[in-house]
């Protein structure tokens, strides 16, 4: 019997496949003459994405799984080594799709969007620390809403209300968040071009004179609460519950995308893990949109 994790599986393999013929160059370079791969790049990320709805941190674990229970999907599988491989180099192309499907959807043109950041730890040991490939990228951070130093990175994330991401960036976790709101505009001129009073609700760290105006140049306005000092902002009374639905959107990540049991140790390792886990999230939330399901970001019918 067909689930329907095996719908979606279907929907987002045919639309990938669609996506990157229309824009080859979003490929890794391959050479024109060569062994050609048994496994298609559409084929490798729609198992990638499956790989994280499922809650599989181990790529091992996964294939085995795959092969025992995905063959009517995937007659080919790669070996655990060349999955790795050929997943790291489609990182940049992972992170492409997450734009691309999420204009696919109705959510897009949402008027308001929340933007946040949570920890993605890369270590604990004070061994892991000094000899980590991550180390000058990963750093020691705070988290306020967990009352707890970590050390690693931070997700940065621009979502519509529903959860879907409209941008994310990956940081040390000392990086100013509202640097990276502008980087992540800047990044894709797209995102506000014609977005004439997008409203973008954020919490206190997102001051400043200079970062409130170059968002207003942008077309988006601001809503956050006053910091201390400050005079009454507007909008207060929408704080408090869509606070909650950050919260909400990163506890996705962490407790059924297994955000921070990632096992990447290198960048491109951490980043293309990262980049597989928004992905996942997206086609979720775009197949669910397709199909007219009442709660976008429910993933309880593709995790089993």
């Amino acid at each position: 019997m067909k689930t329907d994790l095996d719908t979606l599986a279907t929907a987002l393999y045919v639309t990938v496949d669609d996506l990157l013929i229309e824009s080859p160059h979003r490929l890794p370079w391959r050479p024109r003459v060569g062994i050609e791969p048994k496994i298609s790049d559409a084929e490798l990320v729609t198992l990638a994405v499956m790989q994280a709805l499922l809650g599989f941190t181990s790529e091992a674990r996964w294939l085995r799984h795959a092969r025992a229970h995905l063959r009517h999907l995937f007659p080919c599988l790669p070996q655990q080594p060349g999955y790795n491989k050929r997943l790291r180099r489609l990182a940049d192309t992972i992170g492409w799709l997450v734009g691309a499907l999420a204009r696919d959807t109705s959510l897009w043109t949402d008027d308001v969007w929340v933007v946040d950041s949570t920890p993605v730890e890369c270590g604990r040991s004070k061994e892991t620390v000094q000899r980590s490939d991550l180390a000058g990228w990963a750093e020691y951070g705070y988290c306020a809403s967990h009352s707890r130093f970590f050390w690693g990175l931070r997700l940065h994330l621009l979502c519509t209300l529903h959860g879907l991401p409209v941008g994310f960036a990956l940081t040390g976790a000392k990086a100013d968040e509202r640097q990276t709101l502008l980087g992540m505009l800047g990044a894709d001129p797209d995102l506000s071009t014609a977005r004439v009073g997008q409203v973008v609700i954020a919490d206190k760290n997102y001051y400043g004179r200079q970062f409130e105006a170059a968002l207003a140049e942008a077309g988006l306005d601001l809503l956050r609460p006053a910091r201390k000092g400050e005079r009454p902002r507007a909008g207060v009374r929408f704080f408090k519950p869509l606070r909650q639905v950050i919260e909400s959107i990163n506890d996705t990540f962490k407790g059924q995308l297994d955000l921070e049991r990632h096992g990447g140790h290198t960048p491109t390792g951490v980043w293309v893990r990262v980049a597989q886990r928004v992905l996942a999230l997206t086609a979720a939330i775009w197949h669910n949109d397709r199909t007219g399901q009442p709660i976008k970001r429910s993933l309880l019918a593709y995790d089993h």
